[in-house]
Parts: C-alpha cells; sequence; structure tokens
C-alpha cells in the first residue's frame, strides 16, 4: 500500500468515526461502500496489472527480453477525468507497452463517464490501432470484470478482457520488436 493509500485510508476512517460520533448513520453507510469499491477497484488494478507481469514473464522464461517496470501513484487522463493508480511498463527492443489502470480519487479529478468502478488503457507505442481502453464493472453475478471497449464506442464490440487478449498483447508487442530488428 502506496502512503497515498494509507493517508486515504486514514482519513476515510476518521471520517466515518466522527459520522458515526454524529449520528449519521447515512454517512456512515456511504462510507463503508466507498472502502468496499475501493478494495474491488484495487484487487482488480492488481490482477490486471498482474496478468500482463505474469504473461510478459512467460514470454521471457520462452527466449523473449522484455523489461518490465511498474510505478504506483501514476496518473493518467481518460476523456476529461484524472485517474490514479498504476502503470506497467514492457519494452521490447523499440516497442513499448503500457498498461494503466485507476480511479478518480477527489472531486476534481472528475468522474467515469457511464458508469464502472475504474478505467484502464493498454497502449502500444507506435501501433495506436492495438490500443484498447478499459472499464471496471460488476457483472450479473456481482464479480468484477474488466471490460475492452469497443473501438467505436458501441456495445456490440465491448467484451470482457480475458488471458487470451493478454497473450495477444505481448504478442503484438513481441511481433513489433522482432519485425524492428529484422529491418535493423
Amino acid at each position: 500500500m502506496s502512503e497515498l493509500d494509507e493517508a486515504w485510508a486514514l482519513a476515510l476512517a476518521e471520517a466515518d468515526a466522527r459520522a458515526r460520533a454524529a449520528g449519521r448513520s447515512d454517512i456512515s453507510e456511504y462510507l463503508a461502500l466507498r472502502n468496499s469499491n475501493d478494495l474491488i477497484r484495487t484487487t482488480a488494478r492488481k490482477w490486471l496489472l498482474g496478468m500482463f507481469a505474469t504473461a510478459a514473464g512467460e514470454a521471457n522464461r520462452a527466449g523473449a527480453s522484455i523489461n518490465i517496470s511498474t510505478e504506483e501513484a501514476h496518473r493518467f487522463k481518460v476523456g476529461n477525468a484524472s485517474m490514479v493508480g498504476g502503470r506497467l511498463s514492457l519494452g521490447s527492443g523499440v516497442r513499448m507497452l503500457l498498461v494503466e489502470a485507476g480511479w478518480p480519487r477527489a472531486p476534481r479529478d472528475g468522474f467515469i463517464r457511464g458508469g464502472g468502478l475504474a478505467c484502464g488503457n493498454i497502449k502500444h507505442r507506435g501501433i495506436k490501432s492495438a490500443n484498447e481502453e478499459l472499464r471496471l464493472v460488476l457483472n450479473s453475478s456481482g464479480a468484477p470484470s474488466w471490460l475492452v471497449e469497443g473501438k467505436h464506442g458501441t456495445a456490440a464490440e465491448t467484451h470482457a478482457l480475458h488471458e487470451a487478449d493478454v497473450r495477444n498483447h505481448i504478442a503484438i508487442l513481441l511481433a513489433g520488436s522482432r519485425n524492428q530488428s529484422t529491418r535493423s
């Protein structure tokens, strides 16, 4: 847990204690929901970045040479909103695959358009057509699911992110770096 996350958790706990002492069960219930959602967001962010790191590690064990780095408290934009979360950078040759996931933390950060608990991006530097936007939602059974947003914003093109999608992004990264090294 980062210092920011620890400070945020402490501030929420203090606000909850003040709300309970003042008999404001509505505020206390809201803060409990907020804590629950933050736990879902944090777990889903770790899962997403972990899936890509695991796939990159497997590719490295098979002979690829992907450099892996992470950044906590990373800020990025989705529309007009600022998201705060984490970023995983996967580099191979001149190619770079960036995976970011986060959510607005303060009112000034804005909100997630279209609903959802968090947003993310999968960005291939130099291959814009392979980029995808993600949105974290709770599916019909109440479990968190990362949705890949349709290329043109249509619901018909939206689908849940699966391990096969992650492997496909790693393959795009490696294919791009192989094509670059054969040209050198």
